[in-house]
């Protein structure tokens, strides 16, 4: 059963434990790190905004995980199935990288010799630069990109691990703010403009330590309206709410459980197989046309991730609450499947 929390709420009580597991539409649920009861090796927060043009994309993350902070750059090139992704990691951050309570104001600002990010947010736009001098073989990597006039409501979900009280799932998904800006790679230029479109994922929370997700997204516009839909699961007790929801013409449209059908040959996936997405009330059928995975693979013992973000293109319908069916023909997007031990 999906629970909709409509009034605001704080997101933790006395002893660490979520008030409410459900789903929301507009960030009306207050976070507070200091709430947190859990083991502080175990705090996770992140910000990951990933900014789509049709033939290639630009994505920043900023991570405090407490033992372990990252700081990562990458630039995915759909035209010539190539990706780099650069990174910095920084050990014991535990909070002092400074991530922001909530998506509706902050700032987050980090320099060093190796690299130089902020994200700023004033509660209207978010501006997105970084300097990166040795982003790949010496090249450098430089972007300012701003998003703005995001969609009235988006994406949020608190749930809870069936393993551990103290640990939850708090994440809010923003589709399809508009993007405007550049990245420059060495001496190569590459602008964003009103075909562009800006993601943010930004979490909260405590994980237990081995958990495999599922997710996938994609923005663009359809019959003159601009749309985003969010997928996934993969993250704690989802009985009260999933992350599946599409935003339409601004507003949010509920849907149920998504099942991410990944091809296999001789029982492995293949990842640039043609996939396919079913719902439980039948109202997301999608096709994806896979053109680029950027896989990761790291196994540190105690330790490890393995991912595939894989870039490509969105064909099917989604079912709106009015029951308008809204017919998607090749809009880039991504899917993924992760598996990390941490």
């Amino acid at each position: 059963m999906q629970k909709e929390i409509v009034a605001p709420i704080k997101l933790l009580n006395e002893s660490g434990h979520l008030n409410v597991a459900g789903y929301a539409k507009k960030m009306i649920i207050d976070y507070d790190r200091f709430k947190i009861k859990a083991s502080k090796f175990k705090i996770k927060e992140w910000d990951y905004y990933i900014v789509m043009a049709e033939d290639y994309a630009v994505a920043l993350t900023v991570a405090d995980n407490s033992y372990m902070g990252l700081l990562s750059v990458s630039f995915l090139d759909f035209k010539n199935k190539h990706y780099k992704t650069s990174s910095i990691m920084k050990f014991f951050t535990f909070g002092k990288l400074k991530l922001p309570n909530t998506t509706k104001i902050g700032d987050i600002v980090y320099s060093s010799k190796k690299i130089s990010i902020s994200i700023t947010n004033d509660g209207n736009k978010r501006v997105l630069r970084c300097n990166m001098p040795n982003f790949d073989n010496n090249k450098s990597f430089i972007c300012d990109i701003t998003l703005f006039d995001e969609p009235s409501e988006s994406m949020v979900i608190a749930t809870p691990f069936k393993e551990n009280k103290k640990a939850f799932y708090f994440n809010q998904k923003i589709n399809a703010m508009k993007a405007s800006g550049k990245a420059i790679i060495g001496d190569q230029t590459y602008l964003f403009d009103d075909k562009s479109f800006g993601t943010l994922d930004w979490g909260r929370g405590v994980w237990t330590y081995k958990n495999t997700w599922y997710w996938g997204s994609c923005s663009g516009i359809v019959n003159d309206k601009r749309f985003g839909f969010n997928i996934g699961y993969g993250f704690g007790d989802t009985s009260n709410a999933t992350e599946n929801m599409i935003i339409y013409d601004g507003k949010a449209h509920k849907l149920t459980d998504v099942t991410f059908n990944i091809p296999k040959i001789n029982g492995k996936e293949e990842f640039l197989e043609e996939w396919t997405f079913t719902s439980s009330d039948k109202r997301f059928n999608m096709t994806f046309t896979p053109i680029l995975d950027r896989y990761d693979n790291t196994n540190l013992l105690l330790l490890a991730s393995n991912q595939h973000q894989v870039f490509g293109y969105f064909s099917g319908t989604f079912v709106l609450d009015n029951n308008e069916v809204i017919t998607l023909d090749k809009h880039i997007g991504f899917a993924e499947k992760v598996m990390n031990k941490w």
